[in-house]
């Protein structure tokens, strides 16, 4: 039987937030919230809005359950925040918070990556800010040039659309190229997963053959004190990061967006 969770009780007396604010801000129904309140955890992406709603951890209000074991004693599900079932189904306001929140690191690994842009227009200003906190900002797009991008192009069946998104994603990153600590490269490798950082969460968006990414299912993970998947993920970034070639805006084209 569940218990009451007594932690969400506390947090929205603290804040003055009624449990009919916090069903409106995270879009359920009263009735929903109370079940909360009765100890039934909620869907991750609830439970994320209401931790930013009420300015607390999330595990603070759901602490992490002790990992399951498998038979062969491996822990199971140590780093698995959440998952969506496409990539365009994750809560634009994750997105938002895990940038905005980030202390130390922001990398992206994509081909095109223009719905990074186009679904918030003030990402250069954002990420402007972030590096002028500090943050080393590292954005690795496909080389519109390049092998790899053309075979992509052909199993999607869009040809040389996709080097043109990416000529077109890159123009919104051209005025954070003089800003210390932020880099640019463009890659020409096989990528089976776009992959975006934030410090110690990673989004990891597996790539289908054929399929769009925004198509494809989205893993949130946060790193653990052991060698898993994050670590694994965050390898390949520094690999495909390593052989890529800085992008020099003079030299490159520039084409009509779209989005990927």
């Amino acid at each position: 039987m569940a218990c009451v969770n007594k932690r969400l009780h506390s947090a929205l007396a603290q804040r003055g937030v009624s449990p009919e604010s916090l069903a409106e801000f995270c879009e359920v129904d009263p009735k929903t919230v109370g079940r909360w309140l009765g100890g039934r955890v909620p869907h991750p992406r609830h439970r994320f809005r209401a931790a930013q709603h009420l300015r607390v951890e999330e595990t603070f209000l759901w602490p992490v359950p002790q990992p399951r074991v498998s038979r062969y004693g491996v822990e199971l599900g140590t780093e698995l925040v959440g998952t969506y079932q496409n990539r365009a189904s994750a809560p634009r306001d994750m997105w938002l918070s895990l940038l905005q929140e980030a202390q130390e690191q922001i990398c992206v690994l994509v081909f095109s990556g223009t719905f990074f842009a186009q679904s918030n227009p003030h990402v250069a200003k954002m990420l402007s800010e972030r590096l002028a906190d500090g943050v080393h900002v590292r954005l690795c797009f496909g080389d519109p040039a390049g092998q790899a991008v053309a075979i992509r192009g052909r199993e999607e069946g869009i040809g040389d659309t996709l080097a043109a998104k990416i000529r077109a994603s890159l123009t919104y990153y051209r005025t954070l190229l003089p800003e210390a600590g932020c880099e640019v490269r463009l890659h020409d490798t096989t990528l089976y997963t776009s992959l975006f950082r934030y410090d110690d969460n990673l989004l990891v968006n597996p790539h289908v053959w054929g399929q769009p990414a925004s198509a494809n299912p989205l893993l949130h993970l946060k790193r653990a004190d052991v060698t898993g998947w994050f670590d694994n993920y965050a390898r390949s970034f520094e690999a495909v990061w390593a052989g890529a070639r800085p992008w020099t805006p003079n030299h490159e084209g520039t084409a009509a967006d779209g989005q990927d």
